[in-house]
């Protein structure tokens, strides 16, 4: 749990960074890329291929392609349809993407994390009542795919890394799903990248190198190994933990309105929502079945 409140915090200044700084004004589809490919740089040094299975090699590779490449293809595009607490507003779902999706590739079915779950994304949903902007629905859908590769690269990570267990330190690896994601993203910027929209200020610059380096290159790696450390359960609820720390850091530092009430109301369920998975849901989960037959 420590490395996913880590990445938490880490990650809440990443919205705010983006909508402010680098949203409509630098390129989506060149930040993507540039990301990818300096987290890769970040994990190259550690890079250990040897013993390695191929099959294991490109799985590895496809679920950075998912989790980071194509949820950073829809995740900066919906900043320029949405703010900055509307794009937090849309990512309630992705607990019930990320239990339904543990579920499925898990063969079972757990109402409790799905319980759990909801009860984050009611949480999250209090959070912001007020109207959305006019461009909500294209926007909310943009949202849902990011959400979709979020929830499905981070649980296909954990189930990945489960099966091999110790056999394989997970550093020695992670630059593979770096790779994978910058290979997605690099075809994009050459098909729908606009040049005329390249970074022009050292901010610029330095918020990408940020983002690289420090929100990507450890941040996915600590919320992936994180992720492998809790249960399914534990993991949709702290992925709602975004909102109202990406709200609050959006309010403090850059003024912007909103319910600080219902912010708190909306985390206070959120952090009600973990409570019950760790000291309830867990021994639910532990007397079912390991599979369905």
């Amino acid at each position: 749990m420590a490395y996913l409140s880590f990445v938490t915090l880490l990650w809440a200044f990443s919205f705010s960074l983006i909508g402010v700084y680098l949203a409509g004004d630098v390129d989506a589809w060149f930040s993507v890329v540039i990301r990818a490919g300096l987290a890769a740089l970040v994990f190259l040094p550690f890079l250990r291929l040897k013993d390695l299975s191929k099959k294991l090699i490109l799985k590895i590779m496809v679920i950075g392609g998912i989790q980071l490449g194509l949820m950073y293809c829809f995740y900066y595009q919906s900043f320029l349809f949405l703010s900055v607490p509307e794009v937090l507003l849309f990512t309630v779902f992705t607990p019930l993407y990320v239990t339904l999706t543990y579920d499925l590739m898990t063969k079972r079915f757990s109402p409790w994390y799905l319980m759990t779950a909801a009860l984050a994304v009611l949480g999250a949903v209090v959070i912001k009542l007020s109207s959305v902007n006019p461009h909500f629905m294209l926007g909310f859908f943009i949202v849902q795919g990011a959400n979709l590769c979020f929830a499905i690269g981070q649980v296909s990570y954990k189930i990945v890394i489960e099966k091999e267990g110790s056999k394989v330190p997970q550093k020695t690896v992670f630059a593979l799903f770096y790779i994978g994601a910058f290979l997605i993203t690099l075809p994009g910027f050459f098909l729908f990248g606009d040049t005329e929209k390249l970074p022009t200020t050292d901010l610029q610059w330095g918020i990408l190198l940020y983002l690289g380096l420090v929100a990507s290159g450890l941040g996915y790696f600590f919320w992936n190994k994180g992720a492998t450390l809790v249960n399914a359960g534990a993991l949709a609820v702290m992925n709602n933990m975004l909102i109202p720390a990406g709200i609050l850091v959006n309010v403090l530092i850059w003024n912007r309105d909103a319910d600080l009430l219902t912010l708190s109301i909306g985390g206070s369920v959120i952090l009600i929502s973990l409570w019950v998975n760790e000291v309830w849901v867990k021994d639910k989960i532990a007397a079912q079945p390991k599979a369905l037959a």
